[in-house]
């Protein structure tokens, strides 16, 4: 995916990972894996983002790369948001409207400062708990911040 997803396959797509992605545990420890995990990711890619990693209101691990700017932290924010208000990844809710022919900033009647659904916040989801938390990358093309946050849930559940 170069370009924004926007048909009902990718729709499922996206539902199939989320789904997959659900975790046994999330710990502090875990946060800081998964923050660490990321910043590692990023680094060899040298990719200027900024990481964001919440369990509900509290931050847990924030790191911000070279290249990266407060802009990113802004954008973290309002993809935060939107995973925080659907309980979806916020690509995944921006598919959704684009699949249906709207546009979010417009049509889902939230204020586009506070709310983005561009890819990049992923909800973390507990078995047996739901939604507990939320990954966010911001710094890169969206398709590109989501799959990075993706590929990080995938190494870091493949790690135990």
């Amino acid at each position: 995916m170069s370009t924004p997803p926007s048909t009902a396959q990718d729709i499922a797509a996206l539902e199939e990972q989320q789904a997959r992605l659900t975790l046994p545990r999330f710990t502090y420890d875990d946060a800081w894996r998964l923050g660490t995990l990321l910043v590692e990711l990023a680094r060899e890619r040298r990719a200027p983002v900024a990481i964001d990693v919440r369990r509900g209101p509290q931050q847990l691990f924030h790191a911000a790369l070279p290249g990266s700017s407060a802009d990113n932290d802004a954008w973290i924010d309002r993809k935060r948001r939107v995973v925080e208000r659907y309980a979806e990844s916020s690509l995944l809710v921006g598919t959704r409207f684009r699949a249906k022919g709207k546009d979010f900033d417009t049509d889902s009647r939230l204020d586009p400062d506070r709310y983005a659904a561009h890819g990049g916040s992923f909800p973390l989801t507990v078995e047996g708990a739901g939604v507990i938390g939320t990954v966010t990358v911001s710094g890169l093309p969206q398709v590109e911040d989501h799959a990075l946050v993706v590929e990080a849930l995938e190494r870091f559940l493949a790690d135990g």
